[in-house]
C-alpha cells in the first residue's frame, strides 16, 4: 500500500530553515515524480517544487526558487525539502505527493497520493 509520510515541520523566524522530510513506502522512488505542494485556509493547494524519477529534472515555483532545494535519498526511500530564508507568506501545511510518471509537475491534478502535511509556520 503506497504510503507518504511528511515530517519536519514546527515554528521557526522569519529568516530561519526548515527541511521537510517525505518518506514513501510502497513504491519506488525511482520510478515515480514527487512533489511539494503547500495549502493555506481558503486557498487552492500550490506547487512548491518537484523531483522526477531518478533524480533527473527538478522544478520549483518562482515563489520559492533560490531558498528551497528538493533532494531524494533513494536508499531511504525519502524525499527532502529544505527550505532557507524563510518568509511569513510561506506558513502553510505542506503536503508531498507522488504520481505514476517519471517526470514531475507543479500540478496538483497530477498527482493521486497525498501525504497527510505538516504545518510550517513563519512568525517572529
Amino acid at each position: 500500500q503506497l504510503q507518504l509520510v511528511e515530517s519536519g515541520g514546527g515554528l521557526v523566524q522569519p529568516g530561519g530553515s526548515l527541511r521537510l522530510s517525505c518518506e514513501v513506502s510502497g513504491l519506488t522512488l525511482g520510478y515515480s515524480g514527487i512533489a511539494w505542494f503547500r495549502q493555506t485556509p481558503g486557498k487552492e493547494r500550490e506547487g512548491v517544487s518537484c523531483i522526477s524519477a531518478a533524480d533527473t529534472v527538478t522544478l520549483y515555483d518562482d515563489s520559492v526558487r533560490g531558498r528551497v532545494t528538493i533532494s531524494s535519498d533513494n536508499a531511504k526511500n525519502t524525499v527532502y525539502l529544505q527550505m532557507n530564508s524563510l518568509k511569513p507568506e510561506d506558513t502553510a501545511t505542506y503536503f508531498c505527493a507522488a504520481n505514476s510518471d517519471y517526470y514531475c509537475s507543479l500540478s496538483a491534478a497530477d498527482y493521486h497520493h497525498w501525504g497527510q502535511g505538516t504545518q510550517v509556520t513563519v512568525s517572529s
